[in-house]
């Protein structure tokens, strides 16, 4: 995962787990919060830790949590049995429109995290959904983690161009 705090161009929107069946389909792990975006999506990016390949999507369908995609070109267990494990990525101009509120984790890894009495609190690593309310995963100065709910009670202001989110240290946060 990229600390950096440069923003990224391209989001990643999935994993490939497995093949499925022997006609190329692959069995995708969602990343995104709506794995119902695939079926708008008319290509993404395959990275293979080795390659970057451009895929043409040519049909999607929904098993259990997971997305079945199928390449266009690509017909056999064998064309894509190499992708597996591979990240399914899509340039920024793809992504889904945000609501107010909302952003993208990539931008926000690596955020410096302030209270709203001004002191350094840490920097942002990790952002875990966990069903009610996602939580921020934040590294103090001393390497110890703490995880703040992302709640407005907590989080009061996210500035994205400063690369800055403030809290509130609610009582036995710490």
């Amino acid at each position: 995962m990229d600390l950096g705090t440069e923003k990224n161009d391209e989001l990643q929107v999935g994993v490939i787990t497995q093949t499925h069946g022997i006609r190329g389909e692959v069995k995708v792990f969602p990343t995104t919060d709506d794995a119902n975006r695939f079926k708008k999506l008319k290509e993404v990016i395959l990275d293979t830790g080795r390659e970057r390949l451009e895929m043409e999507i040519e049909g999607v369908k929904f098993f259990k949590q997971f997305v079945i995609l199928k390449f266009k070109g690509y017909d056999s267990i064998n064309d894509v049995e190499k992708y597996k494990q591979g990240k399914l990525l899509v340039t920024r101009d793809k992504a889904v429109r945000l609501q107010k509120d909302e952003y993208f984790v990539a931008d926000m890894i690596g955020m410096r995290v302030v209270t709203d009495t001004g002191e350094d609190f840490g920097i942002l690593k990790e952002v875990l959904a966990t069903g009610a309310n996602d939580v921020y995963v934040v590294s103090r100065e001393d390497g110890k983690e703490v995880l703040l709910p992302a709640i407005k009670e907590c989080i009061k202001t996210m500035d994205m161009d400063g690369h800055v989110m403030e809290i509130h240290v609610m009582d036995g946060l710490l």
